[in-house]
């Protein structure tokens, strides 16, 4: 793409890129909060949990036992640097789900000197507790007097979360088939803290840095989103109808070639 029309077609990616990730991020809500009961830490961990089940289950202690083996690796080590010991029960303060875009640095040669441009992957979420989005836990890691007990509640946050998605295989499956799916990814800036994402199966991508440049120049913000893969959409897979039709050919692959 070049001139005029590279920055049309630019503009006209941009426009279906967002409206891809509005009716996206609308569905995958209304998703996440009919599973919300099932994504709580208590509906996992029990009585090691504030407020949780009172009769203690193999489940819950299986779970807990995952989740203190979790902590032993990450939370002792940089960037936290926590208390090595681990008391139950976990005081969560929230049970309810929050989904952020997942947003990262991208550096650009512009002439002579590098610059860095904040890239967005819009259709790539990190899925949270409400209130401990990444955001905040880059602000936290940061901060100078930072809380002890605060950085805590993040880092309890994200392995409690690991561990219900971990143990709810249920759930997993019925987003996949909603094409959903859920991943787990580590961040430099998080050590090994496992980050949760989710998402459809629908790639985004950057164009050239000179495009990127471009678009920064008359936005006037060092600033890019990425632009939705148009041929993805038309690959997305339907896994019942998949699974069915392996059936279908394995059972009576005559009825399949007709």
């Amino acid at each position: 793409m070049n001139g005029r029309d590279s920055i049309q077609s630019l503009l006209a990616l941009r426009k279906l890129t967002r409206a891809i990730t509005e009716a996206v991020r609308v569905e995958m809500t209304e998703h996440l909060a009919t599973l919300t009961p099932l994504l709580k830490p208590s509906a996992v961990l029990g009585d090691y949990v504030q407020g949780g089940q009172k009769e203690p289950t193999r489940k819950a202690e299986k779970a807990f036992k995952q989740l203190q083996a979790l902590y032993a690796t990450v939370a002792v080590a940089e960037p936290f640097n926590l208390p090595r010991e681990l008391s139950s029960p976990l005081s969560l303060a929230s049970e309810a789900l929050e989904i952020t875009p997942h947003d990262y640095a991208h550096a650009v040669e512009d002439g002579v000197h590098p610059r860095t441009i904040a890239v967005r992957a819009p259709l790539t979420w990190t899925l949270t507790y409400s209130g401990y989005n990444p955001f905040r836990l880059h602000t936290l890691l940061n901060t100078k007097l930072r809380s002890t007990d605060e950085l805590l509640k993040f880092v309890l946050s994200y392995l409690a979360l690991h561990v219900v998605v971990t143990n709810q295989t249920g759930v997993v499956h019925m987003l996949e088939a909603l094409r959903f799916p859920i991943s787990t990814v580590k961040l430099p800036e998080f050590g090994d803290l496992p980050i949760t994402r989710i998402g459809p199966s629908i790639s985004t991508t950057r164009p050239s840095d000179a495009v990127i440049v471009q678009s920064a120049e008359l936005s006037g913000m060092d600033a890019f989103e990425e632009l939705v893969k148009v041929e993805d959409l038309a690959r997305l897979k339907d896994p019942l109808k998949e699974r069915l039709l392996e059936i279908a050919h394995e059972q009576a692959p005559e009825s399949i070639s007709r």
